[in-house]
């Protein structure tokens, strides 16, 4: 499984669940158990204790993750080996996780497990993500390098609307998928993480932290290093907009929220 840190999933959640339409299939007034599965920092555990009354158990292979969330429980866990019995919640769902696992029909057959009613979810499809920006370059290079990392990644990051497949695959029966849009916007005044982050474009630390993962797409020292140039150009473009306050981004990653039914 793919391991991430708090800082990175805290940035790429930021904002996530101001509208929770996309949510209204799980039911979430009715339950009384529920377990969030590679749960993370607890963004989606935080919304499902807001919005009921269920106990919360959240649920993560990363110790140290796992001491931001806030929840009724939290286990130390593998998502394909619950540490619970069968039958002991009404609702097991996750979010983007099994795009990071090498098998997500194991741990969709151990959610079902252990719930008594639904199993849920939210999962993005990381091929479709789209960019608007300022920056005219910017676009473009996201794009090519989010091709060049997807390529590179040893599971299916556009698992998405798919879900569903997997779902009926180990058994599950009424399955639905809505899709939700969470866009991150970038505009005046900037916060310090829009800030910090046009450093690290500048920079290219991002890429750096990712050049293993590009190279096993295929992507080799000379791509890399005009790939690198290109994007620090790209953001000191980012920089001096924003020194003008003429800076802005948007940014929209598709999820797609697949909810069944233990039969």
């Amino acid at each position: 499984m793919r391991r991430f840190s708090a800082d990175y999933l805290e940035e790429t959640r930021r904002g996530m669940w101001s509208e929770r339409d996309a949510l209204d299939a799980l039911q979430l007034p009715s339950r009384e158990r529920v377990l969030d599965v590679g749960c993370g920092t607890g963004e989606l555990a935080a919304v499902f204790a807001e919005e009921s009354d269920a106990e919360v158990l959240a649920l993560d292979a990363d110790r140290t993750l796992l001491s931001h969330v806030e929840a009724d429980g939290r286990l130390l866990g593998d998502a394909t080996q619950l540490p619970l019995h069968g039958d002991t919640c009404d609702l097991v769902a996750c979010q983007a996780l099994l795009i990071n696992l090498p098998d997500p029909l194991a741990a969709v057959e151990e959610f079902a497990r252990v719930s008594t009613d639904l199993v849920a979810a939210v999962e993005p499809d990381n091929a479709a993500v789209s960019v608007d920006s300022t920056v005219a370059a910017e676009s473009a290079l996201t794009r090519r390098a989010r091709e060049a990392y997807a390529a590179g990644v040893p599971t299916d990051v556009s698992l998405g609307a798919d879900a569903a497949d997997i779902f009926e695959r180990a058994g599950l029966a009424d399955v639905t998928t809505t899709r939700y849009d969470h866009v991150r916007a970038v505009e005046p005044p900037y916060s310090e993480d829009d800030l910090e982050a046009a450093a690290r474009k500048a920079t290219g630390e991002r890429l750096a932290e990712q050049r293993p993962t590009l190279a096993a797409g295929g992507m080799g020292d000379d791509a890399y290093d005009e790939l690198r140039a290109e994007w620090r150009e790209m953001g000191r473009a980012v920089v001096d907009q924003m020194r003008e306050d003429a800076y802005e981004r948007e940014e929209r990653v598709p999820f797609f929220v697949t909810v069944g039914r233990v039969p």
